[in-house]
């Protein structure tokens, strides 16, 4: 049987390359914890109505949020490389300014649902970088779809 002994010289290399390690291993893990908190900071989004919204201070006002309405009649106005348009809520409008890349839902339109995510802006409007838009009739049941079948008929799925 073979016996390695090591000199002080090679346990003092061991030791230090051990050390090194470790603090390698240290620095990369606390620079991932800071890029996970900073990233979990910036990804929070708050959900507040119209009229919440506008009872916030400016300390509030600085995170990121959703605010949801009814599009006013007559308030979309497309420009370049921007949207604007009004929601309504509960008597509340807001003024609100679209500059996302994404092109809008094809439910947006006048008196629809909508779903706005963004900052509120220096000059009072809100500036969405994200807006969800639903139609309520599209979501409804067709006429007659609420009566129930008649008794001993089966209904069949077409593929």
């Amino acid at each position: 049987m073979l016996r390695c002994r090591l000199g002080p010289l090679a346990k003092g290399w061991f030791v230090q390359n051990r050390a090194k390690f470790g603090v390698g291993i240290g620095v990369i893990v606390v620079a991932l914890s800071v890029l996970a908190w900073l990233g979990y900071g910036e990804s929070k989004t708050y959900y507040h109505t119209i009229a919440e919204y506008q009872t916030l201070n400016a300390s509030d006002r600085a995170h990121r949020m959703r605010l949801a309405g009814t599009v006013a009649e007559g308030s979309i106005r497309r420009g370049s490389g921007h949207v604007d348009f009004t929601l309504e809520e509960q008597g509340k409008t807001l003024q609100v300014t679209y500059v996302g890349s994404d092109p809008l839902p094809d439910t947006f339109n006048d008196k629809s649902q909508a779903l706005v995510e963004g900052r509120p802006g220096n000059d009072g409007r809100f500036v969405a970088e994200h807006v969800q838009a639903k139609c309520a009739s599209k979501y409804e049941a067709a006429p007659g779809g609420d009566k129930p079948a008649p008794s001993g008929a089966v209904q069949r799925s077409s593929r």
